[in-house]
């Protein structure tokens, strides 16, 4: 038979477990310190990065009292060279109205100093944050600035899908203002997810949360990035499209705004139109007049040369065939007046210039008709 021995129930050693216990806390303390160390390396190798990449430029402030704004522009020039060799220039300047609680250490009485004074602030977007210093002096103000990148944004991004953008990325990003808040204003709205390329393009082209919005009041959400981009960029603002409808162009698709607005149709011009005494036609009647070059200042013309009554298809014909304002007013400087529609086409149709009656005058014939000249003209006379 065998003896197990078994070891007598021993006490708990405390100050082991004490000792053990100031150690799990002095490695939480050492993790701690390590993470204040990282967050605080991180930003300073944003700053090294952005200062490596010379993301740095100038800034100018203008306080427009009288229009109650403030606006902040941003320059930057940079010189770089590729892999091959090829140098390369990049500048851009944008100018956009800011709100003055938006220049973080900025005071109201350091901007309109009278005798000037140095100032230091931060421009802070959701992409990075412009370090700027400088000088300001009764309202106006200007320096440079160190753009400092949010890592914290770049790591949202990569959250979402879009992608994980490098300094240069957030760079345009930040000084376009493209934020969550696009982002999240897309989403509701149902456009597609933008890719990080999209997204830059939407800040560069000022397809900014604003656009989003207004666009959306108006009624159009186009699900499409790229055409909400090429509305932009054809001039189709929320403000166009108010002013169409102000003349009764309403319901109109997305396709007949980018016409209009490529066309030249304004609200100027549907304006003097109807000053004009012609009321508006349809828009492709609209777009074809003034493809056809019938400007209000050609309807006023005609009408003090005589011809106040015209249909807009008149006015198209003669535009057409070249009967200009000049011409008239030249045929009437020698002698003929008060010609019709149909004659004046004619005659130009023809050749028959001032220069060819005036040569037909000056070789003894005193006043030919119309359909003399034009028959002079066609028979190759003078």
């Amino acid at each position: 038979m065998e003896w197990q021995h078994r070891r007598p129930a021993q006490k708990p050693n405390t100050g082991l477990f004490n000792v053990s216990r100031m150690a799990c806390a002095l490695a939480a303390l050492a993790l701690f310190a390590l993470l204040l160390g990282g967050l605080a390396a991180s930003r300073l190798a944003s700053v090294a990065s952005a200062q490596e990449q010379h993301l740095e430029g100038q800034w100018l402030i203008e306080y427009k009292t009288d229009a109650g704004k403030t606006v902040l522009t941003l320059r930057y020039r940079e010189s770089r060279q590729d892999a091959m060799g090829g140098k390369h220039e990049d500048s851009w300047n944008t100018s956009r109205s800011i709100e003055p609680d938006k220049l973080s250490g900025l005071t109201r009485e350091q901007a309109f100093s009278a005798n000037g004074t140095n100032v230091r602030f931060d421009v802070r977007r959701d992409a990075g944050t412009f370090a700027c210093e400088g000088w300001f002096k009764q309202g106006n103000g200007s320096g440079h600035f160190t753009f400092i990148p949010d890592p914290g944004f770049a790591a949202e991004l990569g959250r979402r899908g879009i992608g994980s953008p490098d300094a240069r990325q957030l760079f345009s990003l930040a000084r376009a203002d493209v934020g969550l808040a696009l982002l999240d204003e897309l989403k509701a709205e149902g456009y597609e997810r933008p890719t990080l390329e999209q997204l830059i393009r939407m800040g560069d082209h000022g397809v900014h949360l604003e656009y989003v919005r207004g666009m959306k009041e108006m009624g159009y959400s186009l699900r499409s990035i790229d055409a909400l981009v090429q509305m932009r960029d054809h001039g189709v603002t929320p403000e166009f499209i108010r002013e169409l409808r102000d003349f009764g162009y309403r319901n109109l698709s997305a396709e007949e705004l980018l016409t209009a607005r490529d066309h030249g149709v304004s609200s100027s011009f549907i304006r003097e139109l109807q000053n004009a005494g012609y009321q508006a036609p349809p828009l492709e009647g609209l777009v074809r007049i003034r493809d056809h070059g019938v400007s209000p200042s050609y309807i006023t013309g005609l009408r003090e040369e005589g011809y106040g009554s015209l249909q807009l298809e008149q006015l198209v014909r003669l535009r057409d065939h070249g009967v200009t304002l000049d011409f008239i007013k030249e045929l009437k400087g020698l002698g003929y007046a008060n010609i019709s529609i149909e004659d004046l086409i004619r005659m130009r149709d023809h050749g028959v210039t001032p220069s060819f009656i005036r040569r037909a005058k000056s070789r003894g014939t005193n006043a030919p008709t119309i359909d003399e000249l034009i028959d002079m003209r066609d028979k190759g006379s003078y």
